[in-house]
C-alpha cells in the first residue's frame, strides 16, 4: 500500500515592531490565493494562517512543497509588513485582545463555546495519511494511540503563555482540552460502532457534522485519511518533516504487522492519557511508561526504540534519511527547549519571538 502525505500547518501572524499577533485582516490570504489557490486559509482568529500542502507521493515531495508554502507565506506577509512565526502558542499576546474573523461558521462556534473558543489561540501540525478504506484507518487509529505521545514529546514547542513559563513544554494542548470532544480517542471495534456513535451525536445535537470531533487522532471524516492532529506546529521545515516521516512509518509499520497477522497491543485511553500528559509537562526530559513492561522509562529511550521499531519499513518509503535527522532532535531537543534557552539567556520574550520567527525559515531561502 502506498501512504500518501498532507501537512497542514497554523502560522502566527506577528508584528515586527511590537511582537506582538496582529490582525492581518485576510490580507496575506488574499495575496496569497492568487499564488496558491486552496492551499492557503483563514482561521477563526485574524492573526492565524493555515496553510496545506497538496497530496504528496513522499516525505521528499512534502518537503518541496511545505519549504515553498512557508517561503511563499513568509513574503507575502513581510510585503504586507507581518512576519510569520512558528510556535504553539505565543509567548506573551493575550487572546482577551484578538479579533476573531468574521464567519457564519466561527460565529456558530463562538456562540456555543464562548471563552473556551477565544481563547483557542494556538498553533498547529496536522498530518494526514492516505488510506484505502475508513475502516483500515479506524483500526490503525486504534493501535496508533499508543504512539502519540512519543510524537508529541517530538513536536512539543509552546513553553509560554500570555507572558508566563508555564513549567510546560507543550501548553497548547492544556488550552485546547477545554474543548469538548479532544484528546486520545476510544478504541472502536467496527465501522457501525463508528457511525453509530457519529450518528447519535448528530442526532441529539452536539454536533452537526462529524469535523466537530477534534481528536488527537481521526480517521478524517472527509478525506480518505488518518489524520494526526497532536502536535504543536514545529518550529522548523526539518523538525516538521522528520516527524511527518516518524508518523508516515508508524503506520506504515502497523500496516505491515496487520498483513502478516500480528497485532499490536490496544491501550486503554486512560493509560495513553498519562504518557500525554508527561509528554507535555516535560517534552523529552521526563519518562514515559513502557506498558508492556510496567516500568518507566527516559522518553529519549523510548524514543529510539520507537525508531527501531519502524526501521524495517522506512527504506521502502524513502525516508531513511528523514529519520535519521530525528535524532538530531532527540538529542538537541525541541522548539520549547530552545525557546526556553533564548528566555534564560535574555530575560526577553520578545527576544523569544524574534528567534521564533527567524527559525521558521531556516532552511527555506
Amino acid at each position: 500500500m502506498h501512504f500518501t502525505l498532507g501537512i497542514e500547518e497554523e502560522y502566527q501572524v506577528i508584528d515586527p515592531v511590537t511582537r506582538e499577533l496582529i490582525s492581518h485582516d485576510q490580507k496575506i490570504v488574499e495575496v496569497a490565493e492568487k499564488h496558491l489557490e486552496e492551499q492557503v486559509k483563514a482561521e477563526m482568529h485574524q492573526a492565524v494562517v493555515e496553510i496545506g500542502t497538496k497530496v504528496c507521493q513522499d516525505i521528499h515531495e512534502a518537503r518541496k512543497e511545505l519549504t515553498y508554502l512557508r517561503k511563499t507565506i513568509s513574503e507575502i506577509a513581510v510585503d504586507l509588513g507581518f512576519r510569520i512565526g512558528a510556535s504553539g502558542t505565543h509567548p506573551f499576546s493575550e487572546w482577551e485582545k484578538q479579533l476573531i474573523t468574521p464567519n457564519p461558521r466561527y460565529d456558530e462556534i463562538i456562540k456555543e463555546m464562548q471563552d473556551t473558543a477565544r481563547s483557542n489561540l494556538i498553533f498547529g501540525l496536522h498530518v494526514h495519511v492516505g488510506m484505502e478504506s475508513k475502516m483500515l484507518a479506524l483500526q490503525i487509529q486504534n493501535s496508533m494511540r499508543y504512539f502519540l505521545p512519543h510524537i508529541y514529546a517530538l513536536s512539543t514547542n509552546s513553553p509560554f503563555w500570555e507572558g508566563r513559563n508555564t513549567g510546560f513544554k507543550s501548553f497548547r494542548s492544556k488550552v485546547f482540552d477545554k474543548f469538548p470532544r479532544t484528546g486520545i480517542p476510544d478504541v472502536f471495534q467496527s465501522l457501525a460502532q463508528y457511525e453509530n456513535y457519529i450518528n447519535l451525536l448528530i442526532k441529539t445535537g452536539c454536533i452537526d457534522n462529524p469535523k466537530k470531533i477534534w481528536w488527537d487522532i481521526r480517521a478524517h471524516p472527509f478525506y480518505p485519511t488518518l489524520e494526526i492532529r497532536i502536535c504543536d506546529i514545529p518550529m522548523t521545515v526539518n523538525e516538521t518533516i522528520c516527524i511527518t516521516a516518524v508518523i508516515q512509518a508508524i503506520v506504515a509499520k502497523l500496516y505491515k504487522l496487520r498483513t502478516q497477522n500480528m497485532t499490536f497491543n490496544i491501550y486503554h485511553r486512560s493509560l495513553i492519557n498519562e504518557n500525554k500528559w508527561r509528554a507535555g509537562r516535560y517534552g523529552l526530559d521526563g519518562k514515559l511508561i513502557d506498558f508492556g513492561k510496567e516500568i518507566e522509562v527516559d522518553t529519549r529511550s523510548m524514543l529510539y526504540e520507537l525508531l527501531e521499531f519502524i526501521d524495517d519499513v522506512v527504506d521502502e518509503l524513502g525516508s531513511r534519511d528523514e529519520i535519521e535527522k530525528v535524532k538530531n532532535l532527540i538529542e538537541k531537543g525541541t522548539g520549547a527547549d530552545r525557546q526556553l534557552a533564548v528566555f534564560e539567556e535574555t530575560k526577553d520574550l520578545a527576544k523569544v519571538v524574534d528567534y521564533i520567527i527567524e527559525q521558521t525559515l531556516d532552511g527555506v531561502h
